[in-house]
Formats: C-alpha cells, sequence, structure tokens
C-alpha cells in the first residue's frame, strides 16, 4: 500500500523520513544521525537499568496521566467494557479498545459513548501464553490505554495529523520522553476484516503505541476494481467511516519508567514478591533477568529452538553455563506467569466468565490449571485463590467490582482447584490404562492429538501426563506452543447453518414494515387488519397482534376470519401468517383473533424468567447469566451460567423473593432507546438474553429489579404472574445450570397435581400426609432388612444347589458334564455355575421358574458357552449369548428344557 503519511509535524518540525537498512521499512525521526527505525531486532533495548522516562510511574498513575491527558484536549473519558465482550458474539474475550466498538459504533447503528474518547480497556490475549514469564514483555492481561475519533461521513473529528501531534505531546510533554528518541515507523495494518495505514511509535527500542488510521474494510466480489487497494495480500476498499484507533501499551509505559529487569516487576510486584518468599527462590544476579529480557526483545520465541538460542546467548554475555542460568531463571518464569495468569484470570471471573469445557470458560480453566501446575513446581502448597484475593486486594480501588464480587470469585477458585484435584487423581489411572494399550501396539510415544485430548477432556495438563507415562517407560513430547494450541483451539467460533427462510427474500423488499400491535397494547387480544400479499400458505398483513417466535418464546396462535393460525414468523421486519386453508385475497379486510390462555400463560412465563433472574442474580451472585432460555405453556426453562449445583436452601430462598416480587406488584415497563444510551444507562446486563441487533433496542425493566433488552411480550406489573414454583433444576452442561418452573395457573395445575400424589400415597400408607416422610422411612428400613434377609436365604439355597450338582456330575470322554433344571433365578444360576467350574467341565442349568439358561466351560473344554447356549434356545426357543467361558439366556418352552441338555450332551 503506498499512500502520503506526511503530517503537518513532520513537515512544519523539521522531522526526517528514513528507509531503515535493516528491514527495509519507512520510518520519521528528529536525529538525523539515526540510521534504523528502533524497533528490535533493528534496535535493542536501551531501558532496561537506565530508565527512559524521568519519573517512576505506577500503573494507576501512568493510567490517570494518559487519561487525564486526553481529557484535557477534548476527549470524553469512558470507563472500561467487560472483558467479556456481551455486545458481540464473534469473539469470546476482549483483545483490543476497539472491541468495545465493534460493530455497532463503527458501522454507524449506534452512537459512540463520546466523540473523540479515551480509555484504558484491560485486553486478553492468549496468542503469546508460552512466552510468558520467559521474554520479560509477553502478557495475556494487559491495558491498552487509547484515544479513538470516529470520522462518520460529513461528521469529522480529526484524523492523522493531530493523532500523531498528539503522541508526540503527550510523550514528551508529560512523560518527559527524549523527543531525539523518538521514531514513528510505518507499518500498514490489517486486523478483523479492516485495514489501513499505521505508526507504530517506538522509544528507546520498545514500541510503546500503536496509531492505526482504519479506513478500509475486505472488498466484496462486486468491488469497483478502481476503489481495491491491496494491503498485505488482502483486496480492500474504503469504509464509509473512518476511525483512528490508537493502543498506547500501560505496562510497557510504566516498565519504560522503572527500568527494572521484566515488565513483571514493574506492574505485578504485589504478587511477584510473595510468590518468591512462598517459594523459597534465591536471590537472582539482576544482569541475567536484565539481559534476559533485553535479548529476547530481539526476535520471537516461537519454538525450543528459539528459547535455546535465547539461554546461549544470555549465559554468555552473563559468564554462566546455560544449565546454571536454566536452574536460576526457571523459578521466576514460573513465578511470573502465575502472576499474570491470575490477574487475567482475576478480571475474567469479575466479568462473568464461569470455568468451563467451552468457550471463555475454557480459557478460565485453562490459566487456573496451568497456574496450579507452576506452583506445584514450584512446590508452593497455598490454595490459588490466596494468590487471586492478593490482586482483589491490590486493584480493588480502581476496580471496586472486585471486592464486591470477592466471595464468589475466591469460591469458583476453590471449587475448580478442587475438581482439578480429582480430574488429577482420576487421570492418571486413565493414562496407565491409555500408555498399557501404546505398550501393546508397540508404540512408545504418546502422540500429541491425545495430549491435547487428555488436557480438553480430562484437564490433564501435558507435564502431568509426561510424568505418569514416563515412569511408564513412555516418551512424551511437550511442544514449546501447546498452550497456545489449545487456546486457538477454543477460540475458533463456529457459525450457525443459516435458517432457511420460509419465502424468497426478494417477494418482501417492497413490503412496508408491519405495525406491531402487540407492542402497542400487550393484552390486546382482537384486532382488524388489511391482506397486503399472499404467498403460498402465508398472509402478510399491515398490522398484527399476533407475536411472531422469537427470544425463547413460542409463536402466538388463533384465527384469521374464523380460519385457524398455524404459524406466525418475522422476516426482516414483515410478519407472516401461515393459515390453515387459503381463503383470502389482497387488500381483504380481516379480523384476527388469539388465542388468550396460551399467550397470557406465555406472558405470565416470560416476564416470570424475568423476576427469577433477578432473584438468581440476588441469591447466587452477579456472576449468574442467562445462557438461555425457552417457554412453553405448562412449564418454562432458564439457563443460567453458574460455577456448582444450586443446593435446596438457595432454591428456597430464590423462589420466596421472585414471589415477594409477584406479590408487591412492581410495575413493568418497556421503551425503545438508541443502543449506547441503553448500554451507558444500564450496562451490559441488558444482553442477558443474547446480543440484540438494531440501532434502537427495546429495554424491559422491573422496577428496581431486572432490566434486560428483550422483544417478548410482558405483562404489565408482576402481580399478574401469578405464583412461581420451581419444579427442579438440572446440570445440563459444564458451568450451566437448568431451572424449570411454572407460573400462573401453570404452576396451580402443578401444585395440585402434587396435592393429588401426596393424598393418594396417604391413602396407600393409611396415615395423614404429614407422617409420611416417618412411614415412608419406616417401611424402606423394613424393606431393606427384608432384601439383607431375602439375600442370605439366596445365598444358602445357592450352596445347597451347588452341593446338589456337585452329586451330577456325567464323564462325557474327557470332560466332566453338569446339566440339570432347577429352582432359582438367574443370579443363583450363575454363581452355582461359577463355584462348580473346573478345567474340564462344561457346566449347563436352566431354571424351571424363569427359563433363565447359564452355562460355563472350563479352560481346557474346547467348546464355547456362548455357542452351547445357542444348541439350548435352539431346541426350546428364546435367545442367548457370551463369551467363550461364560454365557446366558432364555428360553420360551421349559418343557424342552430335557430335550436340548441332551443335545449339548451330544454336541460334547
Amino acid at each position: 500500500m503506498s499512500m502520503d503519511m506526511t503530517t503537518r509535524m513532520f513537515k512544519e518540525e523539521g522531522w526526517v523520513r528514513k528507509k531503515c537498512p535493516k528491514c527495509g521499512k519507512y520510518f520519521w525521526t528528529l536525529d538525523p544521525d539515526r540510521e534504523t527505525c528502533g524497533d528490535p531486532p533493528c534496535d535493542e533495548y536501551a531501558f532496561i537499568g537506565k530508565p527512559g522516562i524521568p519519573k517512576k510511574y505506577t500503573l494507576e498513575e501512568m493510567r490517570e496521566a494518559f487519561l487525564g491527558f486526553f481529557e484535557r484536549n477534548g476527549h470524553g473519558r469512558v470507563k472500561r467494557y467487560p472483558v467479556l465482550p456481551r455486545w458481540r458474539d464473534d469473539v469470546l474475550l476482549v483483545g483490543a479498545s476497539i472491541m468495545d466498538f465493534q460493530p455497532w459504533v463503527i458501522s454507524g447503528e449506534a452512537d459512540p459513548p463520546a466523540n473523540p474518547l479515551t480509555i484504558s480497556q484491560p485486553s486478553i490475549r492468549f496468542t503469546d501464553i508460552d512466552n510468558v514469564g520467559i521474554t520479560g514483555r509477553h502478557f495475556t492481561i494487559f491495558e491498552m490505554m487509547a484515544h479513538h475519533a470516529f470520522n462518520y461521513p460529513k461528521k469529522p473529528i480529526y484524523w492523522m495529523d493531530e493523532t500523531v501531534e498528539y503522541a508526540y505531546e503527550f510523550f514528551t510533554k508529560d512523560l518527559r520522553m527524549k523527543g531525539e528518541d523518538i521514531t514513528f515507523k510505518e507499518n500498514p495494518w490489517a486486523g478483523g476484516g479492516n485495514a489501513g495505514p499505521a505508526f507504530e511509535v517506538l522509544y528507546r527500542g520498545l514500541e510503546v503505541a500503536t496509531l492505526v488510521f482504519m479506513q478500509y474494510k475486505l472488498a466484496p466480489p462486486n468491488a469497483d476494481p478502481s476503489q481495491i487497494v491491496e494491503i498485505k495480500g488482502d483486496k480492500y476498499v474504503p469504509m464509509e467511516t473512518r476511525v483512528v484507533d490508537t493502543g498506547y501499551g500501560l505496562e510497557r509505559l510504566v516498565w519504560m519508567s522503572q527500568g527494572t529487569p521484566t515488565a513483571y516487576d514493574a506492574v505485578l510486584g504485589y504478587v511477584v514478591e510473595p510468590l518468591k518468599r512462598m517459594a523459597g527462590v534465591d536471590r537472582i544476579d539482576e544482569r541475567i533477568l536484565m539481559e534476559n529480557s533485553r535479548l529476547a526483545g530481539m526476535f520471537d520465541i516461537e519454538d525450543m529452538g528459539d528459547l535455546k538460542v535465547l539461554r546461549r546467548e544470555v549465559a554468555n554475555k552473563v559468564g554462566i553455563s546455560v544449565e546454571e542460568l536454566e536452574k536460576a531463571v526457571r523459578p521466576y518464569e514460573l513465578i511470573y506467569a502465575i502472576a499474570d495468569h491470575t490477574k487475567a484470570l482475576t478480571f475474567m471471573l469479575a466479568d462473568g466468565v464461569i470455568p468451563s469445557n467451552v468457550k471463555a470458560g475454557y480459557l478460565a480453566r485453562l490459566l487456573i490449571r496451568k497456574s496450579i501446575r507452576n506452583m506445584r513446581e514450584l512446590g508452593i502448597n497455598a490454595p490459588l485463590s490466596e494468590i487471586v484475593a492478593m490482586h482483589i486486594k491490590a486493584l480493588h480501588k480502581t476496580y471496586p467490582e472486585f471486592r464486591e464480587m470477592e466471595d464468589v470469585i475466591l469460591d469458583i477458585v476453590d471449587v475448580e482447584e478442587k475438581r482439578y484435584q480429582e480430574t488429577l487423581r482420576r487421570g492418571s489411572n486413565l493414562v496407565k490404562r491409555e500408555v498399557a494399550k501404546l505398550k501393546k501396539s508397540g508404540k512408545d510415544e504418546i502422540p500429541l492429538e491425545n495430549l491435547i485430548l487428555y488436557y480438553e477432556s480430562h484437564g490433564l495438563t501435558p507435564e502431568i501426563v509426561k510424568e505418569v507415562a514416563e515412569k511408564e517407560g513412555i516418551r512424551v513430547h511437550i511442544p514449546d506452543n501447546f498452550y497456545t494450541l489449545v487456546a486457538k483451539e477454543a477460540e475458533r467460533t463456529v457459525k450457525e447453518e443459516e435458517k432457511k427462510s420460509i419465502v424468497d427474500f426478494e417477494l418482501l423488499q417492497d413490503l412496508p414494515d408491519t405495525r406491531t400491535l402487540y407492542y402497542e397494547d400487550p393484552m390486546m387480544k382482537e384486532f382488524d387488519a388489511k391482506v397486503l400479499k399472499i404467498l403460498g400458505e402465508w398472509v402478510v398483513l399491515d398490522q398484527t397482534a399476533f407475536y411472531p417466535e422469537g427470544g425463547g418464546q413460542p409463536c402466538d396462535l388463533g384465527t384469521l376470519d374464523g380460519i385457524k393460525i398455524l404459524d406466525v414468523q418475522k422476516i426482516g421486519k414483515v410478519i407472516l401468517h401461515k393459515v390453515e386453508r387459503m381463503e383470502f385475497r389482497e387488500g381483504q379486510r380481516v379480523h384476527g383473533k388469539i388465542d388468550w390462555e396460551r399467550r397470557i400463560q406465555h406472558m405470565r412465563h416470560h416476564t416470570g424468567t424475568h423476576v427469577l433472574m433477578g432473584a438468581l442474580v440476588r441469591v447466587l451472585g452477579s456472576h449468574v447469566w442467562q445462557s438461555g432460555s425457552q417457554l412453553h405453556t405448562d412449564w418454562a426453562r432458564l439457563d443460567i451460567a453458574h460455577y456448582k449445583r444450586i443446593g435446596e436452601e438457595e432454591l428456597r430462598e430464590i423462589e420466596r423473593l421472585a414471589n415477594r416480587v409477584v406479590m408487591e406488584n412492581r410495575e413493568v415497563r418497556w421503551e425503545w432507546l438508541p443502543r449506547t444510551e441503553a448500554e451507558q444507562r444500564y450496562g451490559f446486563r441488558l444482553y442477558q438474553g443474547g446480543v440484540v441487533p438494531g440501532k434502537v433496542i427495546r429495554v424491559l425493566n422491573i422496577k428496581d429489579w431486572d432490566v434486560q433488552a428483550c422483544g417478548g411480550t410482558h405483562l404489565p406489573n408482576t402481580g399478574l404472574i401469578g405464583p412461581i414454583k420451581i419444579l427442579r433444576t438440572e446440570r445440563i452442561q459444564d458451568g450451566v445450570e437448568r431451572i424449570i418452573f411454572a407460573a400462573g395457573e401453570a404452576a396451580i395445575k402443578w401444585m395440585q397435581e402434587s396435592e393429588s400424589i401426596i393424598k393418594r400415597t396417604s391413602g396407600i400408607f393409611r396415615v395423614p400426609p404429614e407422617k409420611l416422610p416417618d412411614t415412608a422411612q419406616k417401611f424402606f428400613d423394613e424393606w431393606k432388612n427384608a432384601r439383607k434377609e431375602v439375600e442370605k436365604l439366596k445365598r444358602e439355597l445357592a450352596k445347597l444347589l451347588v452341593y446338589e450338582l456337585e452329586s451330577r456330575v456325567e464323564e462325557i470322554g474327557d470332560i466332566e458334564f453338569i446339566g440339570d433344571v432347577v429352582e432359582g433365578d438367574i443370579e443363583h444360576l450363575r454363581e452355582a455355575a461359577l463355584k462348580l467350574k473346573k478345567p474340564n467341565r462344561v457346566i449347563a442349568i436352566i431354571s424351571e421358574d424363569s427359563g433363565a439358561v447359564v452355562v460355563a466351560v472350563g479352560d481346557n473344554v474346547d467348546h464355547k458357552a456362548g455357542d452351547l447356549v445357542r444348541i439350548i434356545t435352539f431346541v426350546a426357543g428364546g435367545g442367548g449369548g457370551g463369551k467363550k467361558d461364560l454365557a446366558q439366556g432364555k428360553i420360551k418352552n421349559i418343557l424342552k428344557a430335557k430335550e436340548a441338555l441332551e443335545e449339548v450332551k451330544k454336541k460334547l
């Protein structure tokens, strides 16, 4: 891509554009003698041990310096967004500040919260997880400080000139960095379907900011060739909205100001220092860590080969052997990784990620298990929650939500740690079994796909698999990027198949939006409308009170001029009604009548879902998030993200709170709001039911209880819901609890049925209902004792059967044969056959009571038990089979039992 990147500042203040002889990229500098661009490996770090910023900053001080600078320069300060992006469903975690404003703000469907704006966004990326702790600079969590300007058509804010000037002014005036050491390297940017020219801002060997001018989007197949621009091998066309997308590295700037051996020491000292004490780690010569970070900055470590090169270079530089170096740095690498991973985990759990085997929950579990493994290697026996608590203590002033959710966050980590220990106990046995299979098939190494499977399905880290397998004599090779591989696998999002349209979308293009009477008056039972179009068995009206299927709520049924409505669907903004028979014509006036009993029960359940959600959050914690819901007339289900089973007392309290809100008859209001206004007023809890498209969204608000973006039909107050009864809960998948409940008449019906069952049961036991539990327990205990007695008698009977049959041995050549028709059930016969079994013996016994057949064959007999059972069932009917030594079956005709045994004798 060739474009002019000469800015006003470069022209007016004597900047020189040069080409770096090492990487071939162009850059701008104030220093006429500078040759290279300032970016490793063209230049190395020149700030470790000698800070590049005169004042030492903490994270909080640097963040405030940045946000304050841009606020003074006319930018609106915006609070951080959650790291779990509830407003979009195409990514698992927020990895950059611009993700906060995709897709709605960039597309123009929503206004930005301020324009221009400034933000410091915690961002999580797993692409470098295997380098965390090793290189001195890589993190899974970092804060991307940014300023953004959204230049909509005919509404320009600012562009390249101002962006470059802001960066230079902040760095030189506010942070007092030396202007002659700053370079602006030209490097086009592309990602997430967008692209544009960009500057990497470099200072003393460290990239401290990236200034992207997002102005292109991927070209569609029918794009005008004159509009196409090629960037990094892909074709792009201009965007309508041009976006200033900047990213300043908070941790990197703090590191620059402190000049510590690693970035971890600069920003995570509050965890790093206690971990060193807990692990009893020896003090290390700081030169080792300094040289390690400085040399690691010169290249990307992608595999073990790169790491070996780094180790060798550092060892040579500090004058020790590679082995001595590894022994010295390994504990530090583990400590740095634990500090980083637990910080990322704290943000994820505080923002509602529940550890599980899917999506973002999988990544949270990966961090937990990797951290536990690192602590184990360091010999630290403290619970992982103790480390997470250090982050909460250090960060809660900036992020008060950490303190508010502390109990839940720490409980989640404790529950996960216990689960992991249980997994390891079960897993080591699994690995031993798998190793035995590999040995049998002549293999001496566990394949990579097995390592990934053990990790994903059983939570076994490759290090633990290696530990168990190598004791059993099987080799294990762990790829250096193992955790990056499994994280990438988790981050792949599967696009759902597009729902096939019920009619050709083109046929609806000229139709106006259907007026939605069910929103204007949800209590409307009948209405008049005009037929606009007939499409096969579907009718389009100008307005309708029939609710179309959507958001977990079934469609309304009823009649149109007395003809049954079978289905109601919405395509775009047009609503279609499927009729039992077509007797309509375009332009006709019709009268619609809703099946009101069905509709009101759906409304009770839908409003009840919102009431229940408010109760769940208050009892279980604000981590609880709706994962799905489905309404029926007789019952409804609500799926929630929760990390353990809901206790009986918790369920009672949830039910009690929900019914109290019903009895308080709280007002239920709904309003249409611009997306950004709704988000700023109510936060991202709006998206409990999933991402809602559109510029304007419908917000449902149960006064002081629950607020959600919701397109369903609702009652005007909670009193109309009637009683709410939780019927049962299920764990439907890892991290998701399902609550089945009934509301209104459906709840009353369920209570009446339960009461009827209790009355009938009381009648059977002949006691009043309140005595049922004690009476049932008494009967159960008596039954249990009687069962024990029966089992005892059965064992005695089996002994007698063995004694009796032992005296009936027949000699058939070298084989001893016992064959008879006896009393007893299949268990007796099997137990007797096993006790009678000998190497040269065949036992074939048939129960005269049930027709059960058992055949046992000794090891020295050249016949299979399964074949002999089939001879018996061929003669006497029935079926059966089994292994070589033992088989069983059942015959139909007991009168042919003796004849069947004679056939077995003949076979022998």
